[in-house]
């Protein structure tokens, strides 16, 4: 072996080390707990993130966000009947609206990797995102985080076995950007508030 090699090392292995212990920004910490990742993706995203215990601290928040925004006695667009009753205990309006002030629904997954929500036709029924209300307020649990979108769609094919839903979609930015960014280029922004309770 050539003298220099040994006392100075090979510059290649020095080369090949140093890209090894390089780590591009966009990959995900693996250490960083799903939740966590899911949370920061999120709030990068614009998203507004209310995290619950149990469902009085659900009912609590849910009034809260009507109040902040002066939402009560409007109309609301909801196709999920379980929600129906948050709706009544505030005298709000989803029966036959025409002009819907916000959009209350559940969804499919939250994808941790891009803080992004995924939602099927059990939600959404036949609407495009663009076609729903600026406002959103999604009812989820810790139980529906999935890492991945592939995750999130192979979750989705195990849960309707049978009655595979359409119209899949993932709204991931929510709020609109000072200037435009080829990255939103295409994309619905909408002002959404996600109420997470825990049931893991």
């Amino acid at each position: 072996m050539n003298i220099f090699k040994k006392i100075f090392g090979n510059q290649d292995d020095v080369e090949d080390q140093d890209k090894k212990n390089q780590k591009s920004p966009y990959t995900p910490d693996v250490n960083t707990p799903i939740d966590e990742l899911f949370t920061i993706n999120f709030k990068n995203n614009g998203g507004k993130f209310i995290y619950c215990i149990n469902m009085a601290e659900v009912h609590e928040n849910f009034e809260n966000i009507l109040e902040e925004n002066d939402w009560f006695e409007n109309e609301v667009q909801c196709f999920d009947s379980r929600l129906f009753h948050f709706l009544v205990e505030n005298k709000l309006e989803y029966q036959n609206v025409t002009n819907p002030t916000f959009f209350f629904t559940s969804c499919e997954n939250l994808i941790a990797d891009e803080g992004s929500i995924l939602f099927s036709s059990k939600q959404l029924k036949h609407y495009k995102i663009d076609e729903l209300p600026a406002n959103i307020i999604v009812f989820a649990s810790t139980s529906q985080l999935s890492m991945t979108k592939g995750d999130g769609l192979r979750n989705i094919k195990s849960k309707y076995d049978k009655e595979y839903p359409t119209n899949i979609t993932a709204i991931k930015y929510f709020e609109k950007t000072g200037e435009e960014d080829f990255l939103h280029y295409g994309s619905c922004h909408k002002n959404l508030y996600l109420i997470l309770i825990e049931d893991l």
